[in-house]
């Protein structure tokens, strides 16, 4: 008798979940006896520039559901909203598990409305933590945890971390990092494209802000903004500005400082292929210090700390305060920046090992209710 393969819904809910499920879409479609991978977009991110665009450079299909939850109206409701809608559609169409990726509003609430309706969870990235815990992200990322069946961090620093915790030990593996999986797919085509007319490889930094310990003060804003126009008097910086962010410069009233050149929102492979051939990155994106890393790019994070500490310890990732900026920037220019050391597991087989997790511990499982 011919069994149908268990549905596993991988839950998009915004842009950084993209990189990092295209890892574990790919590697389960490579093995279609083991489960039916479907895409399931909450809709916290839905233009065009901040989604849908990206999913074919990452060489994933359309999602095969749609939930279209709007963002906007604070964190409270963005998780109400999306955590309603995944209780309705999941109390019709119940797959075997849900995945969510990440520490966005939209996977915490996908992951409490699976649990509370008895549906397993994977959490893809577990066990990051930055121990601020008045930042948005870091409580979502310890919800997401408490709740999870399956935690697949992406090195061992974080797994030890999730058994410390106390999460059964077979719930827990260190999978390596899926965005690198998915960069390391795609580089040799972001390569090849185009650069913004103007720019030379190596001629120019990058910068991504939007986390609001950044963007949503006006004062710290422009406090930024002049260490950006400060250091952008050494080396030219290219700024794909986020939604948000465009959005907080307007309502401050601020400019973006002579020698800071604004570029609309990249999609996956335009921006890696900027973030490739550029001389350093400042950012406060937690997945661009892992891109950064794995590029060997040095990466100026302004943020007072990071919930990636590995990429501290490989070395071309360091905190940078606004005041020291500049200081930084010349640093790098002088050659005195270290190059990153490779990162265990960060090999691109964090897709593949997710897949044999699944099919070790819980396919079988799945099987005998599906």
């Amino acid at each position: 008798m011919t069994t149908t393969p268990p549905e596993l819904h991988l839950v998009a809910a915004a842009r950084p979940n993209l990189p990092k499920l295209a890892a574990l879409w790919h590697a389960l479609s490579a093995r279609p006896e083991l489960c039916r991978p479907l895409l399931l977009h909450t809709g916290q991110h839905q233009d065009p520039a901040m989604f849908g665009a990206h999913l074919a450079g990452l060489g994933l299909p359309r999602p095969d559901h749609a939930l279209g939850i709007a963002g906007g109206g604070g964190h409270a409701a963005v998780t109400g909203r999306t955590m309603m809608a995944c209780a309705g559609f999941w109390s019709a169409w119940r797959p075997a598990m849900v995945v969510v990726a990440g520490d966005v509003d939209g996977s915490l609430a996908a992951a409490l409305a699976a649990r509370k309706l008895g549906i397993r969870v994977a959490h893809l990235e577990a066990g990051l933590r930055c121990g601020d815990r008045d930042m948005p992200e870091e409580i979502n990322r310890r919800a997401i945890d408490a709740v999870s069946d399956l935690l697949w961090a992406p090195d061992e620093d974080s797994a030890a971390r999730l058994l410390a915790e106390g999460h059964a030990p077979g719930a827990v593996r260190a999978v390596g990092n899926a965005m690198i999986d998915t960069l390391l797919a795609r580089l040799p085509v972001a390569r090849g494209r185009p650069l913004p007319e103007g720019l030379v490889p190596q001629g120019y930094g990058v910068v991504t802000l939007h986390r609001p310990a950044n963007v949503d003060d006006p004062a710290v804003l422009a406090r930024l903004l002049a260490a950006l126009g400060v250091a952008a008097a050494a080396l030219p910086l290219v700024w794909p500005m986020h939604p948000r962010t465009a959005r907080r410069l307007e309502e401050a009233g601020l400019a973006l400082p002579r020698g800071v050149r604004a570029l609309p929102p990249l999609g996956y492979l335009d921006f890696l292929g900027l973030l490739a051939r550029a001389r350093l990155v400042a950012t406060d994106s937690g997945g661009v210090q892992e891109e950064a890393t794995a590029l060997d790019l040095p990466c100026l994070t302004l943020r007072p700390s990071t919930e990636r500490p590995v990429t501290l310890e490989a070395g071309s990732n360091r905190l940078v305060p606004a005041d020291r900026l500049a200081e930084s920037v010349g640093a790098v220019l002088a050659g005195h920046w270290p190059h990153a050391r490779p990162i265990p597991l960060w090999d691109g087989q964090a897709g593949a090992r997710m897949a044999a997790h699944l099919a070790e511990l819980l396919v079988p499982r799945l099987r005998e209710v599906a």
